[in-house]
């Protein structure tokens, strides 16, 4: 079937489908009215090839606003925790790529999340981690005021620009509090991500969501249609859109007008991780910038919650997994959920000797990631000698940082994410005598270990203890290393380097999880609970292996841990282990079955595309 490529997002559609335009006499096809509508604003800009121009200051036909608490697009800038800055940081990547006309907004963070330091017991330190604007971003003119406690606060923003394949640019705006005009506690609003206490908290959800807008409006970005919420944090944008409209028609609220507007993407399936706070605190910091009686009728009659407060003022919401969205949508009856799996940016999570293996098989994948899926007949030593490639890369860094004996031909399991109790990183230690075990009669094993725990995370820095502690029980038939200060560099060294991926996060708190997505994209098979994006990605010895069957009919934590942790072992000893050390022609079978399965689906073009068809149009 003939197909033709839409010229403003990339997609490709059948030729005769879809909505057309005749421009200098020839014709051009649009996968939906946003992209039309984009292109008759500026034809000239596509009609001359695939190049874009970056903005300079604003791009007037940029039709969505992405809003997220944290964005990771960079190692050298420390703007993001984990999970849910590196997917918004990919779903830039693709939005670029794809020539999406979005521009994005977060905060600055001058001091970062922070810099992980352990000493030989496994204590976390966290240090600042200080970095400079102006290497990576250029300051924009313009600056707006939000009010916070009575007082006018000064907002600037530095624009990063996130380059696609084509040349078109998606503008980052990171907002700044961080002026000689405000007082001092004030330019310390932008200083830290997930720091301070409540206040700080709202404080900068203000800035965010309140800020947000007003900035780009200071911009010139006056003809958003959509405002994508990436989690609540951002939910405060939607009574500032309420006081616009007023501004222009004083009559009553427009919830309508407003809610059709905007889209949220919920990442949290657990109560407690949605934020709220007391409408005392609110009315402190607030004042009339959001009359208290809206708030309550929107966010909760006790306390404002922020995704209740985006869930009554969106018109699309949706999960990031479609268990995830089956979870939300039984914490919030009542209201339609959909879903839109998470994916990771293809070319981004690629390691190098994987891009080359691709290249030479696969050409066009890095701009159709789809066609990955023609990785099923690239040869099985091929695949091999890729990863054999990327393992080398990631041992050398390991011997670099520590003075552990890893070696290439040994089976190595890789676990990095954030240090918290749901993510169950101690896990596989359950039954140490286990691993040595199947070490000395099946095969060796070593295991890498990153991730960070929350500074006032107790329990958190105490897994990381126990890895550290273990670590120095198992050996030397089982090498462990912990590597500290885990970024985006490190994530792509571990996700590509790894024979095995291990996921064993506790069922349903797992919303998605991106890191087995990444592994798949270098052919890494993955070992992992039944939760999140891996009830969509498995399949039993093809893509990898389950840890249980779902819902568990243990009756507390300590039951379910208990079976999870006997599979687990059951699968190293009697299936995993034995095939990696019997076969590599046989597990290279395997590795390429990960990428054409995996890699070619949970990827953020896939994603972005069904947010344009659901969500954006």
């Amino acid at each position: 079937m003939n197909t033709v490529k839409d010229p403003v997002c990339g997609m490709m559609i059948s030729v005769g489908e879809g909505l057309s335009v005749v421009y200098l006499g020839q014709e051009f096809r649009f996968c939906s009215d946003l992209c039309k509508r984009t292109f008759l604003a500026t034809p000239e800009r596509y009609a001359a090839g695939p190049t874009g121009t970056a903005p300079s200051v604003a791009d007037v036909t940029r039709r969505i606003a992405y809003f997220s608490m944290e964005v990771a697009v960079d190692s050298g800038m420390p703007t993001y925790s984990g999970g849910l800055g590196v997917l918004a940081g990919d779903t830039l990547r693709s939005c670029a790529d794809l020539k999406i006309p979005l521009v994005a907004v977060t905060l600055l963070y001058g001091r970062g999340y922070f810099e992980q330091h352990l000493d030989e017991w496994g204590n976390q330190r966290e240090q600042p981690a200080r970095w400079d604007p102006s290497k990576f971003a250029r300051l924009l003119p313009p600056t707006v005021h939000v009010s916070i406690e009575g007082r006018p606060v000064v907002v600037r923003a530095w624009q990063y620009d996130i380059t696609g394949l084509s040349g078109y640019v998606v503008p980052l705006l990171l907002l700044d509090a961080n002026v000689e005009e405000n007082i001092a506690g004030d330019r310390e609003l932008t200083g830290d991500l997930y720091g301070g206490d409540e206040r700080y908290r709202l404080a900068q959800e203000i800035l965010l969501g309140i800020g947000g807008v007003r900035m780009l409006r200071a911009l010139g970005y006056i003809h958003i249609e959509r405002f994508h919420m990436n989690e609540g944090h951002a939910a405060l944008l939607t009574p500032e859109l309420l006081r616009e409209r007023q501004q222009r028609e004083p009559a009553a609220w427009d919830f309508d007008g407003v809610r059709r507007d905007c889209i949220f993407t919920t990442h949290t399936p657990v109560p407690a991780g949605h934020d709220q706070f007391s409408y005392g605190l609110v009315k402190q910091l607030l004042g009339e910038t959001a009359p208290l009686e809206v708030l309550q009728m929107l966010g909760g009659r006790d306390r404002l919650n922020m995704t209740l407060l985006a869930l009554n003022l969106s018109t699309y919401v949706n999960g990031v997994a479609k268990r995830h969205g089956q979870v939300s949508q039984e914490m919030f009856p009542g209201y339609a959920i959909d879903s839109i799996t998470n994916g990771v940016h293809s070319a981004t999570w690629t390691s190098p000797s994987f891009q080359q293996l691709y290249d030479r098989h696969i050409p066009g994948w890095r701009t159709d990631s789809f066609a990955l899926r023609y990785a099923i007949s690239i040869p099985t030593q091929d695949i091999w000698a890729a990863h054999i490639q990327a393992k080398a890369r990631l041992l050398e860094e390991i011997r670099r940082r520590t003075s552990l004996p890893f070696r290439d031909e040994v089976l190595t399991i890789g676990f990095a994410r954030r240090a918290t109790q749901y993510k169950r990183g101690d896990l596989v230690f359950s039954a140490p005598d286990e691993l040595v075990d199947i070490a000395k009669k099946v095969g060796p094993i070593q295991l890498i270990f990153a991730g960070k725990a929350h500074p006032k995370d107790a329990p958190g820095k105490e897994i990381i203890r126990r890895v550290v502690r273990v670590a120095g029980q198992v050996k030397p038939e089982v090498q462990i290393a912990y590597l500290e200060n885990y970024d985006l560099a490190l994530a792509q060294l571990l996700t590509a380097g790894v024979d095995l991926w291990l996921n064993t996060p506790l069922p349903p708190l797992e919303a998605s999880g991106t890191s087995g997505m990444k592994a798949a994209h270098n052919g890494v098979p993955s070992l992992s609970v039944l939760d999140g994006w891996w009830v969509e990605g498995h399949i039993e010895g093809i893509t990898g292996w389950s840890i249980g069957r779902g819902p568990s009919d243990a009756a507390s934590q300590e039951g379910r841990d208990a079976q999870d942790a006997r599979e687990l072992y059951d699968k190293l000893r009697g299936v995993i282990t034995p095939l990696f050390y019997q076969s590599h022609e046989r597990w290279s079978e395997l590795m390429r079955s990960t990428i054409t399965f995996n890699a070619s689906f949970f990827n953020t073009h896939r994603m972005v595309q069904q947010y344009a068809a659901n969500a954006y149009v």
